[in-house]
């Protein structure tokens, strides 16, 4: 099987991303027509995507350039990137004034963003939906449109390393994606 891990187009880089949802902006619309046409010739047995605004845009901008479109399409909340409560969409520079120094990497494992959710629950969260719902696939070709933490800790679970949030082991760009055979 064929896991296509695709990192949803530029959005806002001026706001705090997370579970804000915000679509893409131009860039970011660009970066997701590349993305259809080098995926066009790839049928896709299954697609998945996080259900924020600027993975489902993207999700519809590959599925648009499908030579043989796809029939099975889940958006799913399972699929966002880590809940970053109170600070989600908020601008930077409100979001340094009001939680100086307060990112991921900064959290502790079972420390919380403000009314969101820790590294650890996020953590948890897309080990669940990788052995539920990806492992046991007998699919040929799945796509799966998500968010850069999203991909960092799915490549983790593959390559059977641990995960931290203080480092990212697997940066993917914008725009991008990372093809695993499973």
């Amino acid at each position: 099987m064929n896991l296509y891990l695709v990192r949803h187009g530029q959005d806002n880089e001026n706001v705090r991303g997370g579970w804000c949802n915000h679509g893409l902006i131009e860039e970011g619309i660009e970066q997701s027509k590349v993305l259809g046409n080098n995926l066009a010739d790839i049928f896709f047995d299954e697609v998945y995507s996080s259900d924020l605004n600027r993975a489902v845009e993207t999700t519809k901008i590959i599925l648009k350039m499908q030579k043989n479109k796809s029939n099975h399409i889940v958006y799913t909340d399972k699929l966002r990137e880590i809940n970053n409560g109170l600070l989600a969409g908020m601008k930077n520079e409100v979001a340094e004034k009001e939680y100086p120094g307060l990112y991921y990497g900064s959290l502790e494992f079972n420390e919380n963003y403000p009314s969101g959710e820790s590294p650890e629950e996020f953590y948890n969260r897309i080990k669940s939906f990788w052995n539920v719902e990806i492992i046991p696939q007998n699919k040929k070709n799945i796509l799966l449109v998500t968010h850069g933490g999203v991909i960092n800790i799915i490549l983790h679970l593959f390559n059977d390393i641990a995960y931290s949030n203080k480092k990212v082991m697997y940066p993917v760009g914008t725009g991008s994606f990372v093809k695993i055979e499973l």
